[in-house]
C-alpha cells in the first residue's frame, strides 16, 4: 500500500508524509560489536546586535561577556576529551546575525527595550519564546539535515533571547529537556538544537549539554526495567539510593542533598569508579568518595567528571549499546 501512495505521489507530484525509521524487531546481544566513532556537524548561528551605530559595539562586546569562538572551542574540547573521543564535533558553517530574535508572537527586541529589560527597569516580554519555526524556516535546516549536510544546530545568545538549553526536531522527536519542536516532521533524521548564552561559560554549556543527555539516554532505555536499566543505575545518588550511589545527575553528585550541591564533602559510597573502570562487567567496586572526585564544587569540573564516566565501550545488551555517545550525539541511533 505504502509503495502504491509513493508511486502516485511521484506521478503526480503529491508530497509523501515522511515517517521515522522503523525500529528493528529485536537487535540481538553482543559483546564484540564496536562502539562507534560519532561526528556530528553543526549550523551555527550566533545572535549578537549592534548596540551602538556609531561604536559598531555589538551587545556581547558592550556587556564584556564571553568570545563565542572561545566558548565553542572550550566545549568541543571538553567533549572529545570526556568521550574519550567516542564523540567530535565540526562547525560546518556559522553565521553571525545583527539582529534579536523574534518571538512567537512577533516581537522584536530593539538595543532599547532590551536594555531596560537587562537593567531589570522593565519586565520581560511575554512570550519569551524565540520563534523557532521562523528560524527553522529561513536557514533551510530541514532540509540540510535531510541532505546530510548537517547534524544539529547551536544557537548563541543572550539572557532573555527565548531559546530551550536542548530540543529535538524531526520525524519521531521526544523530549529533549524541552517539548519535541512542532511542524518539523519534514525531516526523517532527527536533530537537537542547542540554545548556548555568550554571557554564561563552559560550564554551563556543558550542564546543558548533560541535561539533553539525561534525556536522550532516559528514551534510549525506556523499555528496559528493573536492573537491566542501566541508566537507572548510572544516575542514582545517595539521597534517593541510599547505599546504591553510582554517578549520580547533572544536578546531583553521589553525595548531592540538593541541586547543584557540588561541594559537598561528605564521604559516600559509590560505585563511580567500577562505572568507569570495568564496565559493563561490574566488580563490586564501591568506594567512598566526595566532592574532591569531581573537582571540589567548581561547574564545569563536576560536568567533565560525569560526562567522562558515561560509557563508550563495545557491546549490546538488552537493546542498547555499551557505548552511550552513540545516542547522546546522533538521537536517531534511539529506536522510538
Amino acid at each position: 500500500m505504502n509503495q502504491f501512495l509513493n508511486f502516485l505521489a511521484q506521478l503526480f507530484g503529491m508530497k509523501k508524509t515522511p515517517q521515522p525509521t522503523p525500529a528493528p524487531a529485536s537487535v540481538p546481544d553482543s559483546a564484540t560489536e564496536p562502539a562507534r566513532l560519532t561526528v556530528c556537524r553543526v549550523l551555527l548561528l550566533v545572535y549578537d546586535p549592534i548596540m551602538d551605530a556609531a561604536s559598531c559595539r555589538k551587545l556581547s562586546q558592550q556587556q564584556n561577556w564571553y568570545r563565542v569562538e572561545d566558548l565553542a572551542t572550550g566545549f568541543m574540547a571538553d567533549i572529545l576529551k570526556n568521550s574519550n573521543g567516542m564523540g567530535r564535533y565540526q562547525i560546518v558553517q556559522r553565521i553571525d546575525l545583527d539582529e534579536f530574535p523574534a518571538k512567537t508572537d512577533g516581537f522584536l527586541y530593539t538595543p532599547q527595550t532590551y536594555m531596560t529589560v537587562l537593567n531589570k527597569e522593565t519586565q520581560p516580554h511575554m512570550p519569551q519564546e524565540a520563534d523557532y519555526n521562523a528560524i527553522l524556516t529561513r536557514f533551510k535546516i530541514l532540509e540540510r539535515v535531510m541532505r546530510n549536510e548537517i547534524d544539529e544546530v547551536w544557537i548563541f545568545a543572550f539572557p532573555h533571547a527565548g531559546f530551550y538549553e536542548s530540543s529535538m526536531g524531526g520525524a519521531g522527536a521526544f523530549w529533549c529537556n524541552a517539548p519535541a519542536l512542532p511542524n518539523t516532521e519534514a525531516s526523517r533524521r532527527r536533530f537537537v538544537v542547542m540554545g548556548f548564552s555568550f554571557e554564561r561559560y563552559v560550564g554551563e554549556m556543558l550542564e546543558s549539554f548533560g541535561h539533553r543527555s539525561e534525556s536522550i539516554m532516559q528514551k534510549a532505555f525506556e523499555k528496559t526495567s528493573g536492573e537491566a536499566n542501566l541508566w537507572n543505575r548510572f544516575s542514582r545518588y545517595e539521597k534517593i539510593a541510599p547505599g546504591k550511589a553510582a554517578i549520580g545527575s547533572i544536578h546531583y553528585a553521589p553525595n548531592s542533598t540538593r541541586d547543584y550541591e557540588w561541594d559537598n564533602p561528605t564521604l559516600v559510597k559509590s560505585e563511580c569508579y567500577d562505572w568507569l573502570n570495568n564496565f559493563p562487567n561490574f566488580k563490586g567496586d564501591l568506594r567512598d568518595v566526595n566532592n574532591v572526585e569531581w573537582g571540589g564544587g567548581e561547574i564545569r569540573a563536576h560536568h567533565q567528571w560525569w560526562l567522562n564516566h558515561l560509557p563508550r565501550v563495545a557491546g549490546r545488551k538488552n537493546g542498547v549499546h555499551n557505548n552511550w555517545w552513540q545516542y547522546i550525539l546522533n538521537p536517531n541511533n534511539v529506536f522510538v
